[in-house]
């Protein structure tokens, strides 16, 4: 029986996968269907990457969320590439990709050389004095790299100190401990935008 829903899943991973990629020759209904482009970069991204537990995960997540960046990132080279680093960088430091998607979004809408008021840096809204406590020379907060390092490295921290407590956590990043604003922020683009259906 185990081995039977095994098959089921994989083949739903399949036709899903298949109904995308070739939605150029099979669907009239959606806005923008994938072009050879795209799916050639995909399949690069899919077999590049080693974050995903297997190659299914890959092409689901990874065509699911190039989608929903598609209107914040147009170039799909670009894209892909981020959001490989995004998936990276979060499993590595055992965080949701979708919460790391949606604390970019709350913070740098996905602009990767957003500075704040406060002098916050890149996708994550890494702060300077960062480079000084754990940079090595040369790094830039600007590099995808660094930055999602640092950011999802400093909010696991916080997730740690707070016990787990994501709330908490999440107003620590922020430095706004203490305040629910910024927490109910992101909570609500991740419900909106990131979350997995």
């Amino acid at each position: 029986m185990p081995g039977r829903f095994i098959k089921l899943k994989l083949l739903r991973h399949y036709c899903l996968l298949g109904s995308l990629i070739f939605a150029p020759y099979t669907q009239a209904t959606t806005d923008t269907p994938l072009d050879k482009e795209l799916r050639d970069l995909l399949k690069a991204a899919i077999v590049s990457t080693d974050s995903f537990v297997d190659r299914f995960e890959a092409e689901v997540w990874l065509v699911d969320m190039s989608r929903r960046l598609k209107s914040r990132v147009p170039d799909t080279r670009k894209r892909l590439d981020m959001l490989k680093q995004i998936h990276y960088e979060a499993t590595r430091a055992k965080l949701y990709p979708e919460l790391v998607l949606a604390v970019i979004d709350v913070e740098s809408n996905f602009n990767r050389y957003a500075i704040s008021k406060a002098g916050a840096m890149g996708l994550m809204q890494v702060m300077p004095f960062w480079l000084k406590e754990i940079g090595k020379p040369g790094d830039n907060l600007f590099d995808l790299k660094t930055n999602l390092r640092m950011g999802c490295t400093i909010l696991r921290f916080y997730l740690d100190k707070e016990k787990g407590d994501l709330t908490q956590a999440l107003a620590r990043y922020n430095g706004s401990k203490g305040s629910y604003r910024y927490t109910n922020k992101v909570y609500k683009v991740l419900d909106k935008r990131w979350r997995k259906r």
